[in-house]
């Protein structure tokens, strides 16, 4: 029968405890050593320090809450609130800044679907921002 020292699996003992252990715990053991030492080293070689376990869905669910009822509410309205500011832009401003962030299309990609030079969409999306600034300034002094 094996003997293992407790103090290296309890480190929290300041002193060494010798027990004899049956030859399938000893195996039990050298086999979790193994193991942690893999995963250990897989972590290390994979720059991974975050669980490498897959299709349990602990990670998914942590990562992605789903919004609360008062989020969602929020969200429409801060959207609604948007379209709102969206209409009171010239139509192409309202159309290119709506292009750029709402259906997140890159400047050039929207200068080659309306054939026109990227320069001037550049300008209109800065321009459309810089009056949806405004306009929510106004309606923040308004109220």
């Amino acid at each position: 029968m094996p003997t293992i020292n407790l103090r290296k699996y309890y480190p929290l003992l300041t002193e060494d405890h010798f027990i004899e252990v049956s030859d399938e715990v000893a195996e039990a053991i050298l086999l979790a050593t193994r193991q942690e030492n893999n995963y250990r080293q897989r972590t290390y070689r994979h720059k991974a320090y975050y669980s490498l376990d897959r299709g349990d869905g602990i990670e998914n669910s942590i990562l992605h809450t789903e919004p609360s009822p008062e989020e969602i509410l929020m969200q429409k309205v801060s959207m609604q609130q948007l379209y709102e500011a969206l209409d009171h832009l010239p139509p192409i401003q309202a159309r290119r800044v709506y292009a750029h962030y709402i259906l997140g299309m890159k400047k050039v990609d929207i200068a080659r679907a309306e054939g026109v030079n990227s320069s001037g969409v550049c300008d209109s999306v800065r321009k459309g921002v810089k009056n949806l600034r405004h306009y929510f300034e106004k309606k923040k002094w308004m109220e």
